[in-house]
C-alpha cells in the first residue's frame, strides 16, 4: 500500500470513528421509543434502564388503540399529506417548468418572488388563512388543513433550478421530433428530475405528516384531526402514567417517517446534488 492509499485508509477509519458514537446517540432514543413501546409497565418504571425486554408485550399497541381512535387519525394524516403533497407536486412542476423553460417578460422577477417567500416565517401566515377558511366554511375539516401549502415557493425554487441544469440542446432535439411543452415535461424534464422530485417530497411528507399547530387552530373534532393531534390528546389523557402506552402511539407517528427515509435516502442525497444546491 502506498502512503496516499494508507493515509486515506487512516482518514477513513479516523471519520468512521468520530461518526459512529455520534450516529449512537442520535438512534439511542429511537430505540428506546421502540423497546419501551413492547415493554411491559412495571419494566418501563424500573431503577435500572433495560436496553432489551424481558419479553415482548404487544399488548400495548392493541390497548392504545383501543383509549384513542389512532386508526382514525392514522386516516386523516394519509389523506391530508398525501392530498397536499399530490397538489403540491402537480403546482410546483408546472410553475417550475414555466420559470425555467420559458421566455416572458418577468420570468426572473417572479423567481425573486418565490425565493422572497421562503423568508416569510409560516406562522405571520396563519391568521390571513384561518380567516380564509372561515369565509369559504372550511373550518373542521380536511381541506382547511390541505389548501393553504398547496403552493410551495421552496419546492419551486428547487425543482427550477433543476430544470435549469437539462441543456438546451435536449429540447430543440425533442421540439424536432413534434414535443410539445406538456410531452416535453413528463417524457424528459421529470424523468431527469426524479431525485429532486423524491428529494422535496420527502421534506414535505415530513413537514405535513408532522404539523401540529395549523390542525389544531383549523379543527375541533377527531374526525379530523391528524396523528400528531391525536398523539398530543392521548399524552394530555394519559398524564404521563403509562409511557409504554405513550411510546406505542407515537411509534404509529414516526414509523412512516424512518421507512420513507431508509427506503429513499439515496435518492434525497441525490435531489440536493442535481439541483446545484451543493454544500
Amino acid at each position: 500500500m502506498t502512503s496516499l492509499g494508507w493515509r486515506r485508509s487512516v482518514g477513513g477509519w479516523a471519520v468512521h470513528l468520530i461518526l459512529a458514537p455520534i450516529a449512537v446517540l442520535m438512534v439511542a432514543p429511537l430505540w428506546w421509543m421502540a423497546i419501551t413501546s413492547i415493554k411491559p409497565r412495571q419494566e418501563v418504571f424500573s431503577p435500572i434502564p433495560q436496553w432489551l425486554p424481558r419479553f415482548f408485550h404487544w399488548q400495548n399497541f392493541t390497548e392504545a388503540l383501543s383509549r384513542a381512535p389512532f386508526l382514525v387519525y392514522l386516516w386523516n394524516s394519509v389523506v391530508i399529506t398525501a392530498g397536499t403533497l399530490a397538489g403540491q407536486l402537480v403546482l410546483i412542476t408546472l410553475a417550475a417548468y414555466a420559470l425555467a423553460r420559458l421566455r416572458f417578460r418577468g420570468s426572473e422577477g417572479l423567481l425573486y418572488v418565490f425565493i422572497l417567500q421562503l423568508l416569510v416565517p409560516i406562522q405571520a401566515t396563519f391568521v390571513p388563512n384561518y380567516l380564509t377558511m372561515h369565509k369559504l366554511d372550511l373550518l373542521d375539516t380536511r381541506l382547511a388543513i390541505i389548501l393553504p401549502f398547496l403552493a410551495s415557493g421552496y419546492g419551486t425554487f428547487l425543482l427550477c433550478q433543476t430544470f435549469k441544469q437539462i441543456p438546451q440542446e435536449l429540447e430543440d432535439a425533442a421540439r424536432i421530433d413534434g414535443c410539445g411543452h406538456l410531452r416535453f415535461l413528463w417524457h424528459v424534464l421529470l424523468p431527469l428530475a426524479r431525485p429532486t422530485l423524491i428529494a422535496f417530497g420527502l421534506i414535505s411528507f415530513v413537514f405535513r405528516w408532522n404539523d401540529y399547530f395549523w390542525p389544531l387552530i383549523v379543527t375541533d373534532s377527531p374526525a379530523v384531526r391528524p396523528l400528531p393531534i391525536g398523539l398530543g390528546m392521548f399524552v394530555q389523557q394519559e398524564s404521563g402514567a403509562d409511557w409504554n402506552l405513550l411510546m406505542a402511539a407515537t411509534v404509529f407517528v414516526s414509523a412512516p417517517l424512518l421507512l420513507l427515509f431508509v427506503v429513499f435516502q439515496r435518492f434525497f442525497t441525490q435531489g440536493f446534488l442535481g439541483s446545484g444546491l451543493k454544500g
